[in-house]
């Protein structure tokens, strides 16, 4: 691949487009200014930031040109996003995953949509640091493989939880709120966590999240 010949239907430049839509995107949502539509929206987005995620797993193993990775000078600070989407999010912020379906009696962890978010950011800003720099081979390379090791899992795990969420307000189906888990408490214990979480009604959710049930269930209700 040359770093030099890019034209927008290169797989480089249709894959940073994406990963650029998705940043500007994440932090104007962050903004607050149309709250009723921030889970919606949020859930488009992650959607198509994870078919670029897809298209990088799939690739051929890309190679770094250079052996050590070009300084990209100081990170962004993430802290100023995470804090406003975790107020914008306040009510669905925290939900339970488990890290690798594949072992074996996974216990479920609680986790948070902003820290996710701003996690996705600040790996994807960095991958486009190299691409404007125009290192593209090297933003390739950290994308597919932060892709692997990072912001593709929690990128999917976001995205599960804003489906659910979506699915229990459309749905009408009563949600398990998880008022009583806290993201510094890794014990594990299901039960316990269980009996902390309150109960509330997706109703009570719907309105400030810009979320309503089917026309079908507004129809049988």
């Amino acid at each position: 691949m040359s770093d030099n010949a890019l034209d927008p239907n290169d797989f480089a430049v249709q894959i940073s487009d994406q990963i650029e839509s998705f940043i500007l995107s994440v932090r104007e949502v962050a903004k607050g200014d149309d709250p009723d539509s921030a889970v919606p929206y949020l859930l488009l987005e992650i959607s198509q930031l994870l078919l670029a995620g897809g298209r990088l797993g799939a690739h051929e193993d890309i190679l770094p040109d250079e052996r050590y990775e070009p300084d990209i000078g100081p990170e962004p600070d993430a802290d100023e996003l995470r804090e406003r989407l975790a107020v914008l999010l306040e009510p669905i912020d925290v939900y339970s995953e488990v890290f690798d379906p594949y072992v074996p009696r996974s216990t479920p962890v609680a986790c948070r949509i902003s820290d996710d978010l701003a996690d996705v950011v600040t790996d994807l800003a960095h991958g486009l640091a190299h691409f404007r720099d125009g290192r593209v081979t090297e933003a390739l390379w950290w994308w597919q493989f932060s892709y692997l090791s990072n912001w593709g899992p929690t990128a999917s795990a976001s995205l599960r939880a804003l489906q659910s969420l979506v699915a229990h307000v459309r749905l009408d189906s009563p949600l398990d709120a998880l008022d009583g888990l806290d993201t510094d408490d890794n014990s594990g214990d299901e039960e316990r966590l269980a009996e902390e979480a309150g109960k509330v009604m997706a109703e009570e959710i719907a309105a400030p999240l810009g979320l309503r049930p089917t026309s079908r269930q507004q129809q049988q209700s």
